[in-house]
């Protein structure tokens, strides 16, 4: 059975790509997280989690990334790995710094142990 289309546009399925959706989906996410700050309560405690969003998205992604590193060229998998443990490292620093004596909360531990568990696992 012939398929008609209309002149220059593609079959649908010549232009579905998962991992391009499945990112589109993510910075969404991340986008709706960042605006969410904004009704955040101005005191300490909200301004700590308001100035904790960009690392959180960051730590987010690296993670996300790290699961698909091996679809990396071999040759760009080893710089991948070093950049996903230095921004691991810069933004969990940034959080222990900004929640002190207090200690990061729980679910940010979790994110941080997330991310660098799928580092290790790189």
């Amino acid at each position: 059975m012939a398929e008609c289309y209309a002149p220059g546009v593609s079959e649908p399925a010549d232009d579905y790509n998962p991992q391009a959706l499945t990112w589109a989906a993510m910075l969404g996410h991340w986008v709706d997280f960042a605006r969410s700050a904004v009704a955040l309560p101005d005191d300490a405690a909200g301004r700590k989690l308001a100035a904790s969003v960009p690392d959180l998205i960051q730590l987010q992604a690296v993670w996300f990334a790290l699961q698909h590193l091996g679809e990396l060229p071999a040759d760009e998998q080893a710089l991948g790995r070093d950049r996903a443990g230095v921004l691991i490292q810069r933004h969990a620093k940034a959080l222990a710094q900004r929640f002190g004596d207090q200690g990061i909360p729980p679910a940010m531990t979790e994110l941080i142990d997330d991310a660098q568990a799928a580092m290790a696992r790189a």
